[in-house]
Order: structure tokens, then sequence, then C-alpha cells
């Protein structure tokens, strides 16, 4: 009797468990279909009145600051320090980067002439930036101290053969250094206006640091035409003016026709062709490109007859390309 009652308790107890296992899985079944359900359930839009996004046409802030630090950079070399960067932003800020605004600062750094510690003024740090990047483009950047110790040389020689009495040698080695000593004060004579940029560059390609640079008449040709005008010149450029720089022969060049190295640097820098090759320096010095066919012949006029380069580089200066703001 005992041994039945056992049987029928275990048997109750197994039908319970399973009872227990099915409620507990339709339990869990539940749960999951309702978080399932509710995961799908589209959430309801909440719309607000008078909540329209106002336009913004300002320029980003980021984009001014980086274009005094460029303008500064390409103009007088260095960057603007914390309250030149705070001022000249808070200007183009609240002009909205207007083109006058632009002029207005390009203009400052070229030409203002305010006392500036470090700097002389801004017009100096301007002129001296451009003599240093002639320097860059014809005498592979020669510093001051090699240019002075050349001409200190020459002028060495030169005394030398004048306590020797050889009157003619002191002569020639004078006029050696006399044509280094020009290159040196072409900056403030460019700055003063006493000479045109043809004049300077002239000077960058008459005398011994650019002899020794291009050394013989095949290398010195096409160093001054790659200088001048970035390219190499044709065979037949390059025969009609080899005479005149080897042994002072006939020689010509775009028409014009001389017999000495001094008289084809000269034809070389009085040419239409380098307006065109500054100008061409120019784009590619500030936009790093070439510039087009047409943007040289739009250039020339602003150019000018004057030589005017400063008006060349305001025009791109303030370009919404150089800006970034297309």
């Amino acid at each position: 009797m005992f041994t039945q009652y056992l049987l029928i308790l275990a048997f109750e107890t197994s039908n319970l468990l399973q009872v227990m296992k099915k409620l507990s899985f339709s339990l869990v079944f539940a749960i999951i279909a309702v978080s399932f359900l509710s995961s799908c359930r589209k959430n309801e839009e909440v719309i607000f009145s008078d909540n329209t996004i106002p336009d913004y046409d300002q320029i980003p802030s980021i984009i001014i600051d980086n274009y005094v630090n460029r303008v500064f950079i390409d103009l007088i070399g260095r960057e603007p320090t914390d309250v030149e960067m705070a001022n000249e932003s808070a200007s183009l800020k609240s002009a909205n980067m207007s083109a006058s605004s632009r002029t207005a600062l390009v203009q400052k750094l070229m030409f203002n002439e305010d006392p500036l510690e470090g700097d002389g003024s801004y017009k100096e740090a301007y002129f001296r930036k451009f003599y240093e990047d002639q320097k860059g483009r014809f005498l592979e950047g020669s510093s001051e101290a090699l240019l002075l110790e050349q001409w200190g040389l020459w002028r060495a020689i030169a005394m030398q053969d004048s306590l020797n009495g050889n009157i003619l040698g002191y002569e020639l080695y004078m006029v050696e250094a006399n044509k280094v000593w020009v290159v040196m004060t072409s900056r403030e004579e460019l700055m003063n206006d006493s000479i045109k940029i043809q004049n300077m560059c002239y000077r960058m390609m008459f005398n011994s640091l650019y002899d020794n640079i291009n050394m013989n008449s095949f290398n010195f040709i096409n160093a001054t035409f790659d200088d001048c005008f970035s390219r190499f010149p044709t065979n037949a450029e390059y025969e009609a003016i080899y005479p005149a720089i080897e042994y002072n022969g006939a020689g010509s060049v775009f028409g014009t026709f001389f017999d000495n190295k001094t008289d084809y640097i000269r034809e070389l820098t009085r040419s239409t062709e380098f307006d065109e090759g500054l100008i061409r320096w120019v784009y590619k010095s500030l936009l790093s490109r070439e510039a087009s066919t047409f943007e040289v012949y739009t250039q020339l006029p602003i150019y000018g007859t004057e030589s005017n380069f400063s008006l060349v580089q305001q025009a791109i200066l303030i370009s919404d390309e150089y800006a970034g703001i297309e």
C-alpha cells in the first residue's frame, strides 16, 4: 500500500513539473513577443512650431583665419602674431570677406610704412620677401652673406691690382664687384621705385654668382630661358643666341639683335615674353598651379607699361580661388 502511494506521488510530481515547464516556456515566449512588438512600434513625431532653421551666408571663421595666415606668409614671409590675427580676422569677418576688405589687407601688407617691431614696416617686409623670392628664382636662394663674400672677394682682387699699378685689372674687378653689389641694393631700389622688376631680374642674371651656377654657354642660355619664361629655348632660338654668348658674335632673340651677354640679358628682360613669364611665376608661387593663356593675357593690362607686379599679385590674392571660398 505504501509502495503504491509513492508511485502515485511520483507520477503526480512528474506531471506537475511538465506543467511548470510548459508555463515557463509560454511566459518567456510572451515576454519576447511583447518586446519585439514594442520595438517595431513607430516613434511618434514631435513637431515644434516656429522653429525654421535660419539661412547662414557668412564665411566660416576657419576660412577667414586661414586666409589671413596665408596672405601674411605669402607677402611678408611670416605668420601673423596673435594680435595681428585677431585684428585682421575681425575686420574681414565684419565685412564677410568682401573683395574690398581683402584688398585693404593686401595693400596694408604691401605698402604700410608704420613702424613695426622686427620688420621695420610691412612695406619693408614685403619687398624683402619679394627680393628673397627673386634670389630663389635666379640665384638658388643665395644668402646675403654669400653675396657679401663674393663682393668682398672681387674688391680685394681689385685693390691688389691697384696697389700693383694694374689700373686696367682694378677697373675690371671693380666692375665684377659692382655687379654683385647692385644685386644687394636692388631690394631697396625696387621698394623706392628707383628701378623696375626687369632691372632687378637683369641684375640677378648678370653677375659672377649666376655664371658660377650656370657654367658654360649651353647651361647659361638654358638657365636664362627657364628662369625667365619657365621653358627652354627652341633649337632655333638657341642657335641664334649662342654666338653672342660664346664669342661676342652676332645673335638675336625675339627679333632683336645683339653681340654680347650684357645686351642679350637686357633684351630678355625687355621682352613681352618676360612680362608673361613673370605673371606665370606669380601664379605658380601664389596658387601652386600654371596660369592659363587666358589668365596671362587678362593680367597683362594689369601689369601694364609700369610693370606693376604688385597689382598682379593683388588680383590673385583677393580672388575667391586664393581665399578658398569658391
